[in-house]
Order: C-alpha cells, then structure tokens, then sequence
C-alpha cells in the first residue's frame, strides 16, 4: 500500500509517520497492492485533526477525527476504516475488491450490516429560486441543506452549510 502524508499547519514528527505507516499497513491485508493511502494532519485552535482516504480500485474509505493529540487520532481514525471496509466486504467481494478476512486488525465485532430503513418521506414542488432565497430559507428554517432548482442556471442544487459556517453547493447533473 501507498501511503502519502500531508500537512496543514501541523508538523508531522517521523515517529508519527512511522507509527501511522505501521498501523495503516496492517489494513493492506483487505486490499491489494495497488491501494492507495492518504493522511491528511492539521492544526486548527489547538485541535490536531486527521483525515485518512484509503482508494483502492475504485473504491473510497474515509475516516476524520480531531481531538486534541494527534497520535489519538490515528487509533480513532483505523476502526472507522475497518468498520466501513466490513460493511461493504459482501458488495466488494462479489466484484473481488476486497479480500476476504476473517480476523480484524481494530475493530473486536463485527458491524451490523444491516441499513436503516427510511422512517420519514417528504415530497415538494421545485420553484426556481436563487442561490441567494435558498440560503436565506437556510437560515430561517435552521436546516443545514436546502434542495431548489436554480433560476440561473435550470438545474437542481443542493445547498449545504459546512461545519465552518460556510457553505457548499452541489449541482446535480441529470
């Protein structure tokens, strides 16, 4: 397995690449040579925040902690990994993405599998408003995304706050 370590105003110590290469090396056991890790370590009001991305022919894992030690956060990071790797062991092993293995590395059960069932079902009329209306029904409804269709540009979007009070819009492409 490729691993690739990023930093965002925050070091990274050789001991902790070493550390974090070590663990995240005993995941390559689900995947084969050809996978590729991605570490990203920040700092951000003395909050260390880590974010793991595992690709592996097609597929994505991904994991993002923080807390206030950043060796904490590789412990935290790899059973959320394994967890999501387990979960779509069935899916991927038809389709011989993921070995099959029996023993875990950082989880001690196995997660159940089964998907929530959908409890609430809403359906609504698409006006066209702008970008600007949908976040100010955001603000005043106290939700964190909002579905319209966009009078510039005709298509359906997506506006979602971030945890950064910012916010991000998707475009859906149909």
């Amino acid at each position: 397995m490729k691993i690739e370590f990023v930093e965002r105003n925050y070091k990274i110590s050789k001991k902790l690449k070493e550390i974090a290469t070590e663990k995240i090396e005993r995941l390559s056991k689900y995947f084969g040579s050809d996978a590729r890790a991605k570490v990203v370590c920040s700092e951000q009001n003395k909050t260390q925040k880590l974010e793991l991305t595992i690709v592996n022919k097609g597929m994505l894992y991904r994991s993002e902690v923080a807390s206030d030690e950043m060796f904490n956060n590789i412990d935290l990071a790899l059973p959320k990994i394994e967890r999501q790797i387990v979960r779509h062991k069935d899916k991927n092993l038809a389709k011989s993405r993921v070995k099959e293995v029996n023993a875990f590395e950082f989880i001690t059960e196995t997660p159940e599998e089964k998907l929530p069932d959908i409890y609430k079902k809403k359906t609504f009329d698409l006006d066209p408003i702008t970008v600007e209306d949908a976040k100010d029904f955001i603000e005043r409804l106290g939700h964190t995304f909002f579905v319209f269709l966009n009078a510039e540009t005709g298509k359906v979007n997506v506006l979602y706050k971030r945890a950064d009070s910012k916010y991000g819009l998707i475009e859906v492409n149909y």
